[in-house]
């Protein structure tokens, strides 16, 4: 990429925003990581420095310690290198070929229409800026490139982590500087299948679109209250229903199980359109006046469309009614620490395609037997529904350690770099820390990262100045540890 080229030329340091720039321009959407991992793994042997990758491209890049640090532990730096891939309906981005449009706005960057990838580029691109930097001080590291976190942290599980000698660990998935997570939640994710075989149709058709929505991320915006799109569908189909018979013809909605679904559209087949369509307008403007402020978009809309088949009554009865009794939101909170979400679920996608009406659905918790209780009452629903549930990707917690010295590292740092005091916190989102602590005795850990907002939607940004003080924090952490 030519200078003139690069939308963040002429930030500080160079290396940083380069390289941030450079792995925006890779597509690397959960299992779609190759392009990623052939960069790194160039770039380590462009520079001499030791690497290994394996069949699901999670790579680990080793760097030896700098001169008087010889004795000390070796640190693992880690982060994820696949993103969210989410676009605005009328962007046209193939995020399979496409690099992102970068763009700075009042010193913030974003992606034009779609997700920047922050979460976890910046990760990725701290980790490269470290390693080729070569005035750091700094114990010998091992940094971990890992795959496919949002999708169930099937890179972590899989990585082979004997090849790690180190057991002090700093993350870099949060995004709130000032902050020290130092627990998250583990979860699962659950398919649950409707199998509801169409019958053919004489009856109008019409499509019912809900848009708008702030979405989000499923676990660490859980608390805010945002609207659930295919919910909110769901429900404004179940009240039309009352009074104007419908049967679905399709129901689509959401794209990624961790994210709140922005949007959501049915066909429906009905008797009688203008009665139907008034009554999901009546509904719309009763549901418009529940909402948040960050949901002010909220838009309904309907139109005729084509239809030869529908599901039976009683099969559209099932599949509404699930949506209207799976649990969704905040469930529990942490009995000592009550502004704390302890456990939630949230329902991410559904589809309807080849005589099956799916739903996904990410029960979390950061006490195991919740979990296991959300598990099991979405089981027993989908049973008296005559639905199969399936759950799949469950990944462990990460318990609060009450002594810990890359923390205490972390917190003397930033008051050290900022003349404030930084804040411990447990989040209610998954981190890869739960698996890595699993499968690496006395790991002593700290998530840490920049100021990202609306991650997972396309209004994802990134505040540029601490991204550069996460760079500067961690590299003052590495000479003290």
């Amino acid at each position: 990429m030519e200078e003139k080229q690069r939308v963040l030329a002429g930030y500080e340091p160079t290396a940083l925003f380069e390289h941030f720039e450079n792995i925006s321009a890779i597509p690397r959407g959960s299992g779609n990581e190759a392009g990623i991992a052939a960069y790194l793994c160039a770039f380590a042997r462009e520079r001499g420095l030791e690497y290994r990758t394996d069949t699901l491209h999670n790579v680990l890049i080793q760097k030896p310690a700098s001169p008087g640090f010889e004795t000390r532990p070796p640190v693992i730096l880690q982060g994820h290198t696949d993103m969210v891939c989410e676009k605005n309906a009328d962007v046209e981005h193939d995020f399979l070929r496409d690099g992102l449009k970068l763009r700075v706005e009042d010193g913030w960057l974003s992606a034009e229409g779609t997700t920047l990838g922050g979460d976890d580029g910046a990760a990725v691109a701290i980790m490269l800026a470290v390693l080729e930097d070569e005035a750091a001080a700094h114990p010998a590291l091992e940094c971990v490139f890992t795959t496919q976190e949002e999708t169930g942290m099937d890179g972590a599980n899989g990585f082979d982590w004997s090849l790690v000698r180190g057991r002090t660990l700093i993350n870099l998935d949060s995004e709130t500087p000032g902050v020290a997570t130092v627990s998250c939640a583990g979860g699962a994710t659950g398919c649950v299948r409707f199998r509801a075989q169409p019958q053919p149709c004489a009856d109008r058709a019409l499509r019912v679109s809900v848009s708008g929505l702030a979405g989000g991320h499923s676990g660490a915006d859980i608390h805010l209250g945002r609207a659930n799109a295919v919910l909110t569908l769901c429900r404004i189909l179940s009240e039309t229903a009352d009074r104007a018979p419908l049967r679905l013809v399709s129901l689509d909605g959401g794209s990624k199980a961790n994210a709140i679904p922005r949007e959501c559209a049915a066909v429906i087949a009905v008797e009688d359109a203008p009665a139907a369509e008034a009554r999901i307008k009546e509904a719309a403007r009763r549901m418009k006046k529940e909402l948040s402020a960050a949901d002010a978009g909220f838009c309904v809309r309907t139109e005729p469309v084509p239809a030869e088949q529908a599901l039976s009554d009683g099969d559209t009865r099932r599949i509404l009614s699930f949506a209207s009794l799976v649990p969704n939101g905040v469930q529990t909170r942490t009995p000592d620490a009550p502004e704390l979400v302890e456990s939630s679920s949230s329902l991410g996608i559904v589809r309807t395609e080849d005589g099956e009406t799916v739903f996904t659905v990410m029960p979390r918790s950061s006490a195991d037997s919740r979990l296991d209780l959300l598990i099991r009452k979405i089981e027993l629903l989908a049973g008296l529904l005559g639905a199969r549930a399936e759950f799949f990707d469950r990944h462990p917690g990460w318990a609060f350690a009450p002594e810990s010295r890359v923390r205490k590292v972390y917190l003397e740092t930033y008051r050290e770099l900022t003349g404030t005091e930084a804040r411990v916190e447990a989040i209610h989102a998954g981190l890869e820390c739960g698996v890595i602590g699993q499968k690496l005795g006395g790991l002593d850990a700290v998530s840490i990262g920049p100021d990202l907002r609306d991650i997972h939607t396309p209004d994802e940004r990134m505040e540029l100045r601490s991204f550069a003080d996460t760079y500067a924090l961690v590299k003052r952490m590495l000479e003290k540890l």
